[in-house]
């Protein structure tokens, strides 16, 4: 995969948790910086550990699929674009842990923002990535974007949420179309 593919990868990984940033920061009156190292952290890393956990996974049954190795990434990044887009359309409000950055509250939603990742993580195995520039690159602009996220919500509210979760959707799923016709049309 190449490092542009990886770029917009890690963008579209990171839209579930940049949504939930926007949250954060609409719900908090008056940021500083713990804030944005906790939600950066927390989502950043989260994004970065997913993936050598699927990869690892991945790794362990990748020679008895190496033949439809392609297929199944498209499927994959298919499926998680489309549960994203499906979920961009669900009129969900910020929640009530929103304003809390406590471990149990930020660990749950690091974990339940990156499930996307450990998915896509298994398509690393059959594909041709550098893990460690994936890993970093996903867990940086993760990072990066969810601070973002957070002074956006903070001055504007919400508005973008459910547009950034609808944009990562379908980036997933260009990416799962390229990587079939890359290996169905160009690798012969």
């Amino acid at each position: 995969m190449d490092y542009i593919s990886l770029i917009f990868l890690s963008c579209a990984l990171a839209m579930d948790a940049f949504a939930v940033s926007l949250c954060k920061g609409f719900s908090v009156k008056k940021l500083n910086l713990r804030h944005y190292f906790i939600v950066g952290i927390y989502f950043g890393g989260f994004q970065a550990l997913m993936p050598a956990l699927g990869y690892i996974i991945g790794i362990s049954f990748a020679s008895f699929i190496a033949s439809i190795d392609h297929w199944v990434a498209f499927i994959l990044l298919g499926l998680i674009g489309l549960k994203m887009i499906k979920e961009s359309f669900e009129s969900e409000n910020c929640d009530t842990n929103a304003n809390q950055f406590g471990f149990k509250i930020m660990f749950a939603l690091a974990f339940a923002t990156s499930i996307d990742a450990l998915a896509v993580g298994v398509s690393f195995a059959f594909l041709e990535v550098n893990l460690s520039i994936a890993l970093l690159l996903i867990g940086l602009i993760t990072f990066i974007l969810c601070t973002i996220a957070l002074k956006i919500g903070n001055k504007f509210g919400v508005f973008l949420k459910n547009k950034a979760e609808f944009l990562g959707g379908v980036v997933l799923i260009v990416l799962g179309i390229k990587i079939l016709i890359e290996h169905l049309f160009f690798n012969a």
